[in-house]
């Protein structure tokens, strides 16, 4: 496998020029902001014109990942070209929020098949839920294809995503690409750092992703009282403080889900995957050090499964958008760590999300987590 890179911004244009991608490539991925993403003759439309690729794909960011720079307003590519393993894409819009499962479950079938090891998810981050979405794939897919990927970002705006595949790029869509051939090397770890605090509290009233009230008292209050000053910040300051869902023994499952939405007039909080009426749930909270500590512990079985590897490698970061919130400037930090557990020769890419997609644990080949690092390494061997 060969990987080839390059850059979009405002101020250098493409560095290097687009016509240096060679014409080789079976796979081409992009990461953007939305200017960069929406203007109608901008980077994206020349990319699309240019690259010689029979699959182009991406979404937009919270913020896009080249090496371990962070890009705002960029467009962030790279391209892959495969000695023997092969890749077929799958796309699919939503109408409905209700709709994702389904939509899961159809991508996932049409890309089940001989040779499928791995299936990359870019899906919208606001009009889909990712819990069903992931649920949808594990259904579809057989057991040993494992998952990764995440919702695209929009800064902490929450308003409107981009997804695309191809010429067709917009909101609302969900793209899976397949990963087929025994060459193939695929390795991931996930990251977290994040630390419960306050009352376990119960989802008293919900509907898929959406709650009213957590021990019978307003969630959108809740996360009022919470953030003080800082709520009239809302949506994007609930990043701060997502709710992690506990196990029926009220142990920590893993999972933690992230505010992407309130409704001021039915005082109701969105989240980016299902809180099912019933769960116990506690509010979280991070420091700076304990996420890049989060991070690098998460990394220990890429450096395990990465220790013999060789060749060119790609390197999928996706981080949620509020580690990066509480990062700041110290968010490339992060970064930095994946990097070092990478091995020579890799590429690394992604985005700032709205939610993680990936395995949980050793039974779960698919789930959404939110507020992790997830870093998938794809290879091939010789």
């Amino acid at each position: 496998m060969k990987t080839h890179r390059t850059i979009w911004t405002p101020a250098t244009g493409w560095n290097p020029p687009l016509e240096t991608l060679p014409a080789s490539l079976d796979l081409v991925l992009y990461f953007g902001g939305s200017g960069a993403l929406r203007a109608e003759e901008g980077p994206l439309a020349e990319l699309l014109r240019l690259a010689p690729a029979p699959i182009i794909a991406g979404c937009g960011s919270a913020g896009a990942v080249l090496d371990s720079a962070i890009h705002d307003e960029a467009l962030v590519v790279v391209g892959l070209s495969f000695d023997s393993a092969t890749v077929r894409a799958a796309a699919g819009q939503l109408a409905r929020l209700e709709e994702s499962e389904a939509l899961g479950e159809d991508l996932g079938r049409r890309l089940a098949g001989p040779g499928l090891r791995h299936v990359l998810v870019l899906s919208d981050g606001v009009l889909v839920n990712g819990s069903r979405l992931a649920g949808g794939l594990r259904r579809a897919l057989p057991p040993e294809v494992t998952v990764t990927g995440g919702l695209a970002g929009d800064g902490t705006r929450f308003q409107r995503t981009e997804v695309g595949l191809g010429a067709d790029v917009g909101s609302g869509r969900v793209v899976a690409i397949g990963f087929y051939g025994a060459s193939l090397r695929v390795d991931f770890g996930v990251g977290g750092g994040w630390t419960p605090f306050g009352p376990l509290r119960e989802v008293t009233r919900s509907a898929g992703p959406v709650v009213w009230t957590l021990d019978d008292e307003s969630a959108l209050s809740l996360y009022r009282r919470y953030l003080g000053e800082r709520a009239d910040e809302l949506p994007g300051a609930g990043l701060l403080f997502p709710l992690e869902i506990l196990s029926g023994d009220s142990r920590s499952s893993g999972l933690i889900r992230t505010l992407v939405g309130i409704n001021q007039t039915e005082e109701s909080v969105t989240f980016a995957g299902d809180l099912p009426q019933g769960a116990r749930v506690r509010f979280m909270r991070a420091t700076r050090d304990a996420l890049i500590n989060g991070a690098e512990s998460g990394l220990d079985e890429i450096r395990a499964g990465s220790a013999n590897a060789a060749g060119a490698t790609l390197a999928l970061v996706v981080s949620c958008v509020g580690r990066r919130a509480v990062l700041g400037q110290r968010c490339e930090e992060e970064l930095e760590r994946a990097r070092e557990a990478l091995p020579p020769g890799s590429l690394m890419t992604g985005f700032y999300s709205y939610g993680e997609v990936a395995p949980a644990g050793e039974l779960i080949p698919c789930e959404l987590h939110n507020q992790t690092l997830v870093l998938t390494l794809i290879g091939e061997s010789a």
